[in-house]
């Protein structure tokens, strides 16, 4: 199942103020794990950027200026994400830009039913808690260091991570067997994982024995 994993930057919180998109990126999971497909763009948002959303991502109205505009790789975006699930952390911000802009171009919307939003899965799973990209990369002990400003695809990197944790798939598992040498064999598409399974041995045995008579006679009878 390929899923795409999404994040956007923009000029500026809501669309009715004409605030338009000015980085798209996204990373395609295969069956959980990140292929090499990925969708980046900046983009020329044709406004300027707002002083909130530049302390936010950093990104100058100079430097958009020479970047594509979004009528320009409309259909190319449309193509990556066809019958694509797609993952977006408070998704409302993000379709509500992305449909904004389909639409300034004559391009059919992005329906709801394909999209996950992550930030429902972590309010479900952890009502009260703080549900922030941040903060779930510290719950789930996920390295966030490289998230000195909010760019669109070292957030995708991330919330792929926080994804997989949030379902509880937090490793490939599928086509388990068990393969030569004692090694279980825990393969997914190109990925394999090894894990040695360790016997123990007579002594180990009579020795784990021993002490589950004489603490199990101690505590319960």
């Amino acid at each position: 199942m390929k899923e795409i994993v999404l994040d956007t930057e923009t000029t500026g919180l809501s669309v009715r103020d004409g605030h338009r998109i000015v980085e798209i990126g996204c990373i395609e999971l295969d069956n959980l794990v990140p292929t090499k497909n990925i969708f980046h763009f900046y983009l020329n948002p044709e406004r300027k950027v707002s002083e909130k959303a530049f302390e936010v991502h950093g990104y100058t109205d100079e430097f958009l200026s020479n970047k594509h505009k979004f009528a320009e790789i409309a259909d190319d975006f449309l193509n990556f994400i066809q019958d694509k699930k797609i993952i977006i952390h408070n998704a409302e911000f993000d379709i509500g830009h992305l449909n904004n802009e389909l639409s300034l171009v004559g391009k059919q919307k992005i329906n709801n039913l394909k999209v996950i939003d992550t930030l429902e899965l972590a309010r479900n799973k952890f009502p009260g808690s703080s549900i922030s990209l941040d903060a779930l990369c510290k719950r789930f002990r996920i390295d966030n260091s490289k998230r000195e400003k909010h760019t669109a695809l070292v957030d995708c990197e991330l919330l792929a991570k926080v994804y997989i944790n949030l379902i509880d798939q937090k490793e490939p598992s599928l086509n388990l067997g068990e393969s030569t040498e004692g090694k279980m064999n825990f393969s997914q598409g190109n990925l394999e994982y090894y894990k040695k399974v360790i016997f123990p041995n007579e002594k180990e045995l009579s020795n784990h024995s021993n002490f589950l008579k004489k603490h199990l006679k101690k505590n319960y009878f």
